[in-house]
């Protein structure tokens, strides 16, 4: 199922140098993978509902209510850095 066309396209996206064998062993075990695949395709599953995780869960939330916001003093003690009043912290996205 996967040619060594794909597995050195699949190797170059990770990075990965590798061997001879290496290429061989993950040529081997990615076609075992599909395989795997094509035998979950071949079940029938008619009927059956589609679920997002094997047990029902619920979030229990609890009620969003007001409450008193801290003082600016409060604020300004527990900031890292202040200017003009507002609470400075450090650039997280550089500009080209």
């Amino acid at each position: 199922m996967i040619d060594a066309a794909q597995i050195e396209h699949l190797a170059s996206l990770a990075r990965l140098q590798l061997t001879p064998d290496e290429k061989t062993a993950m040529q081997e075990d990615l076609t075992r993978v599909l395989g795997y695949f094509a035998e979950l395709n071949e079940v029938n599953t008619d009927g059956v509902e589609e679920m997002q995780r094997p047990v029902n869960l619920v979030n229990v939330l609890r009620e969003d209510v007001p409450a008193q916001a801290f003082s600016p003093s409060v604020v300004s003690a527990l900031a890292p850095e202040m200017q003009d009043g507002q609470i400075r912290i450090p650039r997280t996205v550089e500009a080209e």
